[in-house]
């Protein structure tokens, strides 16, 4: 019997709750610390006062040259279809002649270039971003550099 009040005796001591305790003020004294840091604007502030109005800067001095619209027939036989292209360059305005001179040739480079792009890629709406920095690419090297800024296509319609 003696062996059995010792098992008795020995019953499982209950763990500490101390740690539990500790942890739990710990976390709602960061949380409290948290809210009033961001609630008082010493953290996630806005970096300027909306109240003031922002400096605006001027505009540089841009003009935009028209292309005239371009209708490319695509495709053969009973798969044909049009592109119907209209476009705008963005041009400093020291270089607004020069760039006008060049129109028919800018015309050939883009239309020679519509012509020789698949069907699939032109039907693609994620493929306007890669085609208008070709045929950007393609303008500025016929122009020369500096002359045209960018390519802001206004009408791009298959039918």
């Amino acid at each position: 019997m003696d062996a059995v009040d010792n098992a008795q005796d020995e019953a499982p001591k209950k763990r500490s709750k101390l740690p539990l305790i500790i942890g739990a003020v710990l976390a709602l004294l960061l949380g409290a610390g948290g809210f009033y840091a961001t609630w008082s604007g010493l953290i996630l502030a806005p970096a300027e006062d909306h109240a003031a109005e922002p400096e605006v800067s001027p505009l540089p001095d841009l003009s935009f040259v028209p292309i005239d619209p371009l209708v490319i027939s695509l495709g053969s036989g009973s798969a044909m279809s049009h592109l119907r292209f209209t476009a705008q360059l963005e041009v400093e305005k020291p270089h607004v002649a020069e760039v006008t001179l060049l129109l028919p040739r800018i015309l050939d480079v883009l239309n020679g270039y519509l012509r020789a792009v698949e069907v699939a890629r032109l039907e693609d709406p994620a493929a306007l971003v890669s085609l208008r920095a070709q045929m950007l690419r393609r303008i500025q090297i016929v122009t020369g550099e500096g002359r045209v800024r960018d390519l802001l296509i206004t009408e791009f319609v298959l039918n």
